[in-house]
């Protein structure tokens, strides 16, 4: 399928993959390069905020992560967070404290219980394994891990599960209730943007994985668009108004 405004946006290559869970069909512009492995970057804060939660080491989405003090690339992430708020304003550092404290080991058990892509996780990397480096993930093992959580698969508990589901919540409305993740990654100057998630409409649920990257160069538009181009794909295929 075509989706217009990606098809027509000059600045923009990449690809849309929606899948419609009641009548078990995709939708994208193309299948091929869905297939394709990317880092995950902060979309990779669905898993690990699971992992988190299941180890205790936050007990909730109200859980605080403290600011050192010391100065952090955005000025948003200089004060402290909740857990929720962390995870929404892709904090890096909290979530590199996260990931020390789970230590490689429970990562790796996690990652391959979770059936997470091709995470490349060793003691040199444990705290960003995934923004950078050889791990990938891609469209369609994005949305196999977001149908596992959303039809509660994964082996977690189901606290764990719901506290997580109720912080994933991005907009909610009374058309829909929409779950989503932004990430962003930089490899040898190179942007990708993802936004996953899914999209619960009635008794109908769409799960969602685009990746885009910018044609020339990175603008402060390219950030947007991610959502944007996804919104409006769910509006063409007469999904949301």
């Amino acid at each position: 399928m075509d989706f217009n405004d990606l098809e027509k946006d000059e600045y923009i290559d990449g690809v849309i993959l929606i899948y419609d869970l009641n009548k078990n069909t995709y939708y994208s512009n193309d299948f091929n390069s869905a297939k394709i492995g990317h880092i995950p970057a902060s979309t990779f804060k669905i898993p690990h905020s699971l992992i988190a939660l299941e180890l205790n080491i936050v007990e909730n989405e109200n859980t605080i992560l403290k600011w050192n003090g010391k100065k952090r690339a955005y000025k948003l992430w200089q004060q402290d967070l909740t857990f929720k708020q962390a995870f929404h304003y892709s904090c890096v550092p909290c979530y590199k404290e996260i990931a020390n404290k789970v230590n490689v080991g429970r990562m790796n058990e996690f990652i391959s219980k979770f059936n997470y892509g091709k995470m490349d996780v060793h003691r040199d990397n444990i705290d960003d394994f995934w923004l950078r480096g050889s791990s990938k993930i891609n469209q369609f093992e994005q949305i196999d891990f977001l149908k596992r959580l959303y039809l509660s698969e994964l082996p977690i508990s189901k606290r764990t599960e719901l506290i997580f589901k109720q912080m994933f919540i991005v907009e909610q409305s009374n058309n829909y209730i929409l779950r989503a993740k932004t990430g962003l990654a930089i490899t040898a100057g190179k942007y990708n943007g993802w936004y996953v998630g899914y999209l619960e409409q009635n008794n109908s649920v769409y799960f969602f994985a685009t990746n885009i990257s910018p044609k020339k160069s990175h603008d402060k538009y390219f950030n947007n668009k991610r959502k944007t181009l996804t919104i409006n794909a769910f509006k063409q295929l007469g999904i949301i108004q």
